[in-house]
């Protein structure tokens, strides 16, 4: 889908990988700048594999590798030449950093009008928190995130991913392919200005808005719902199981498959509003019931009731779903340091044209593009996009201002 869209990736860590690979993922070709030391995120672990870490190999796939250093002035020279040719350039560096490297977006956009710049940072390019960084587990504490997250007699917990990141990436994938869209009608480009806070806030929806209808905090509630019940984790005799019911006729169905007709006829209950309110005397009777038998029967059960429930998961049990072989969600491919290397795929690969065929995002079995190595890619890039001779690159790497793989 995106194929000839060339995306210089100044940015590490995650939101702004997350960004990239999800262009690279819609067939973007996407270049990494990197430091000669590599995103930081390549030493973030255990666990590793090969030398490499999985925090790294979970956003990087499909991308090149230039490990070049930017504090050289012929390091900048040679990025700065290869941001001039791109249709989009990612950076995630502090608010006026990469003014002095002669890479920020005003400096660009003189001699390259129509490239889209994405900028992501913790707070965006002004206001009074503007030159703060921005770090997921702070953003999740400011924004409001974890102090809603976690048990009601428990202290607040952070999310066990880095979720705003995540969410930032997505965000900001979104915005370049509109920035490109509608740079397809200009012919003009654009600096998109995302930023991890606004991200957060606008990522809590019903809870934001509920806050800004009644100026009150939310309650912590563990896994339940602020304004659905039932809709959170109960104890079955064996394990955790997650009951979601979306409407009235769904808590009638409940109430029959667990043999509880009382409650289907206590007009305590009649309506979803009803039962928020009656939350604390429902769930107790619920939890009590759901308690007498095994998981496994209670799913059945639901099931054939039409209630929508699912066992509480470990990571590995969700990775063994069938669903996901089914869909061929996760993929391999060939690694120079790693060997044969299993990745969680795209979501977005699922893609037909009108006439039912397949367009061809997914990789074929066995040969997904990987994570490169550090510095990879650095001899062709220089070679073939900046037009370095071999002996000029020979020099950089011998001056440690481009690093290959050894």
């Amino acid at each position: 889908m995106l194929d000839g869209v060339f995306v210089l990736d100044l940015s590490r860590v995650l939101a702004g990988p997350y960004c990239t690979q999800t262009l690279a993922d819609l067939g973007a070709r996407v270049v990494k700048v990197e430091s000669p030391r590599g995103d930081d995120t390549r030493g973030w672990g255990p666990p590793f594999v090969g030398g490499e870490s999985a925090y790294f190999l979970s956003v990087n796939r499909g991308k090149e590798s230039l490990a070049i250093d930017l504090k050289d002035p012929r390091g900048r020279d040679a990025v700065r030449r290869l941001a001039l040719r791109a249709d989009v350039v990612v950076e995630n560096f502090k608010v006026g950093d990469l003014a002095r490297y002669g890479l920020d977006y005003p400096s660009l956009a003189a001699d390259r009008p129509e490239l889209v710049y994405l900028s992501i940072t913790g707070f965006g390019q002004d206001g009074p928190r503007a030159h703060e960084p921005g770090y997921d587990a702070a953003l999740q504490a400011l924004s409001g995130l974890m102090e809603l997250t976690g048990e009601a007699d428990r202290p607040p917990v952070k999310l066990g991913v880095a979720w705003i990141d995540v969410l930032t990436g997505s965000h900001a994938a979104t915005a370049v392919l509109a920035a490109l869209l509608a740079r397809g009608r200009s012919g003009r480009g654009a600096h998109l200005d995302v930023s991890l806070f606004e991200v957060a806030l606008a990522s809590l929806v019903n809870q934001a808005q509920s806050a800004l209808l009644t100026g009150e905090a939310p309650r912590r509630l563990g896994s339940a719902h602020p304004s659905i019940v039932p809709y959170q984790a109960f104890e079955a005799a064996d394990g955790a199981l997650m009951v979601a019911v979306g409407n009235d006729e769904q808590f009638r169905r409940l109430c029959a498959a667990l043999e509880l007709p009382e409650l289907a006829a206590d007009p305590r209950y009649a309506t979803n509003a009803d039962r928020v309110r009656g939350r604390h005397d429902l769930v107790a009777a619920l939890a009590a019931r759901l308690a007498t038998r095994p998981r496994t029967d209670w799913l059945a059960a639901l099931r054939v009731a039409g209630v929508p429930a699912t066992p509480v998961a470990t990571l590995p049990e969700a990775l063994a779903d069938p669903q996901v072989d089914a869909r061929r969600l996760l993929v391999e491919g060939p690694h120079a340091g790693v060997g044969s290397l299993r990745m969680v795929g795209s979501p977005l690969w699922h893609a037909r044209g009108p006439d039912g065929d397949d367009l061809g995002l997914a990789p074929a079995p066995g040969a997904s593009p990987v994570p490169p190595r550090l510095g990879e890619h650095s001899r062709r890039v220089l070679a073939d996009d900046v037009g370095m001779s071999e002996a000029a690159i020979d020099a950089l790497v011998g001056d440690g201002v481009v690093v290959e793989p050894a």
